[in-house]
């Protein structure tokens, strides 16, 4: 009964948390709009996620959000720092190609959005194979450490999420 009226419980404590945040008050009112969606959008949804992803590892999820809030605060400074002390000519904008390991469409778009949502690099493009995902960095002097560092923080963590 419960699987019906919730098939994604994980999406439906997401959206009601995300509905209370915007609306930034618990009121009778925010409380019932909250639970409205959290239990129509998945339902809606549904029917288009027949395979969805068994996210196992709550720990791993948790650590995962933290090391990305921590990587996105450091790298507003370091793109600050980079705008307005580095010279032009010493900015060294790169194209990276970061091989996957990851299989799960909807673990690579959680990695390609962290990505993005880190200031200085955006995900470009993914392989027609999906095995590889191209990343534009704003400076990096070293792009095979762009790629240990995309890999070790965060595709090694979604691995373990995902699996």
């Amino acid at each position: 009964m419960m699987r019906k009226i919730f098939p994604h419980p994980q999406l439906s404590l997401l959206l009601g948390a995300v509905w209370l945040l915007l609306v930034n008050q618990v009121s009778l009112g925010s409380l019932l709009m909250a639970l409205i969606l959290a239990c129509a959008i998945p339902l809606l949804t549904a029917p288009y996620w027949p395979e969805r992803p068994r996210l196992r590892n709550l720990p791993m999820m948790i650590s995962y959000l933290g090391v990305v809030a921590w990587d996105i605060v450091v790298a507003n400074f370091v793109v600050a720092r980079i705008v307005l002390f580095l010279p032009n000519a010493r900015l060294r904008t790169e194209w990276v190609a970061v091989p996957l390991r990851l299989q799960q469409p909807e673990a690579i778009t959680v990695l390609a959005a962290t990505i993005t949502l880190t200031p200085g690099t955006v995900s470009a493009d993914l392989s027609a194979d999906s095995r590889t995902l191209l990343v534009h960095c704003l400076h990096a002097p070293d792009p095979a450490e762009v790629v240990r560092q995309i890999q070790t923080r965060y595709e090694a963590r979604l691995l373990e999420i995902f699996s």
